[in-house]
């Protein structure tokens, strides 16, 4: 956005040499596709250079790889691609071997029967245990949208013409599993509500087991009438139903969502916007565990207790996402309202990492000052906002289906 692209460039390149490292925890190599979490910068005083660091999860909370990386590292590629119009670097053989192994890595078969990716807790923003595990929605659109953006950067040579062929298999089946399984509105809860259960074969209705009685009771009076929302998470006889920011954002801008959806998230922000936005954009989660439920899903933990951290805290460097979905949407009056909220407190309470509190009021009891991202986040909005064509970096329109070849039969006779 910045004219800069030679930042971004140089990024992209020393993350992708990270990536070549040997990556081990313990005794266990990790697969070659994984990308760092993030990477240290140590100067070596007697040789008068510096070096990069990389953490793959060894030295993380818990040891869990990010499974988000790699994903992240392909969205930025392309929007490097799409700015500057330069697909030389893109096409290098050192960035088409970069995707393709982050490809491989989450394409693998294996015992799955669902076409979405299976995660450990804590291996994404959310990375401390938050009962996220399983299919989390922020990795599923995630995935979704570097599927997508793989595809339209690698070459149809003779290795990439076969990922290919995997991307598009795999993204028809995610989007019908995402949109059909993972979207909730009124209706569809009025229909889980009814559910019957221990349903066999393939007629079932309720595909997943999932209980009736295990609805929350705050769900029935958050969800409006007008809105919905992808879900938390889905697995067998469970259904996280809580709302993750990230996640539907992502799902919006990759156009995971259809048109309806991505109206109706923008909706349920408007009619819900005192738990979802509050004081200070934007919640990272909706609603707070907490109670005996916080000490069995958290383990009890200090950092992530209710409405802090990542368990309800509202974190600033989200903006950036709620305004881009605003934009593509055609919603920018909820953008516009979310940046004049954040522009009210953000500089001058020092650019904390998170904020605290059921509306987000509190600057967050370990939140550190002066944050990057939290910085980065509300720039990106403000220059969206003042020209929403650099949504077109971060932005996939919807795929339109295309129509089969009609042949004549070799019968026909005219």
């Amino acid at each position: 956005m910045n004219g800069e692209p030679e930042i971004v460039r140089n990024f992209l390149l020393k993350t992708l040499l990270l990536q070549g490292w040997e990556k081990r925890i313990d005794r266990f190599k990790l697969g070659e596709g994984a990308m760092p979490a993030s990477f240290k910068v140590l100067k070596d005083p007697k040789r008068g250079v510096d070096k990069l660091v990389a953490d793959f999860g060894e030295s993380a909370i818990g040891r869990v790889a990010p499974v988000d990386s790699g994903f992240w590292w392909i969205i930025i590629l392309r929007a490097y691609t799409k700015s500057t119009g330069d697909m030389t670097l893109a096409e290098t053989p050192m960035c088409q071997k970069g995707i393709r192994l982050i490809m491989n890595q989450c394409l693998a078969e294996g015992f799955d029967t669902f076409p979405t990716l299976l995660c450990a807790d804590g291996c994404c923003m959310i990375d401390r245990r938050m009962g996220v595990y399983g299919y989390p929605i922020e990795i599923q659109a995630l995935f979704f949208m570097a599927l997508r953006c793989a595809l339209l950067m690698l070459k149809p040579d003779a290795e990439g013409k076969e990922i290919m062929e995997r991307i598009v298999t795999r993204l028809t089946a995610l989007s019908y599993h995402m949109r059909s399984y993972f979207w909730l509105d009124f209706q569809q809860l009025n229909d889980i509500y009814r559910f019957k259960t221990e349903e066999y074969s393939h007629t079932a209705v309720n595909k997943f087991n999932v209980n009736p009685e295990s609805i929350p009771d705050w769900l029935f009076d958050f969800m409006p009438t007008r809105g919905g929302y992808f879900v938390g998470n889905v697995s067998p006889a469970r259904m996280d139903f809580r709302w993750f920011a990230l996640g539907n954002c992502v799902a919006i801008l990759a156009s995971l969502a259809t048109p309806d959806q991505a109206a109706a998230i923008m909706d349920l922000i408007e009619e819900r916007w005192e738990d979802l936005v509050g004081e200070m954009p934007v919640k990272i989660c909706y609603p707070a565990i907490e109670g005996h439920e916080w000490q069995i899903v958290t383990g009890c933990d200090p950092k992530n207790t209710r409405w802090s951290y990542h368990n309800g805290g509202s974190w600033p460097v989200l903006l950036w996402l709620l305004t881009a979905a605003c934009i593509k949407t055609g919603r920018l009056k909820i953008a516009r309202r979310a940046i004049d909220l954040a522009e009210a407190r953000l500089a001058r309470d020092g650019w904390p990492e998170y904020y605290d509190g059921k509306l987000g009021r509190y600057i967050g009891k370990q939140a550190r000052k002066l944050q990057t991202w939290s910085i980065a986040g509300y720039l990106v909005a403000k220059m969206m906002v003042e020209d929403p064509s650099h949504l077109g970096m971060i932005s996939l329109e919807e795929e339109k289906p295309t129509k089969p070849v009609l042949r004549r039969s070799a019968s026909w006779t005219g």
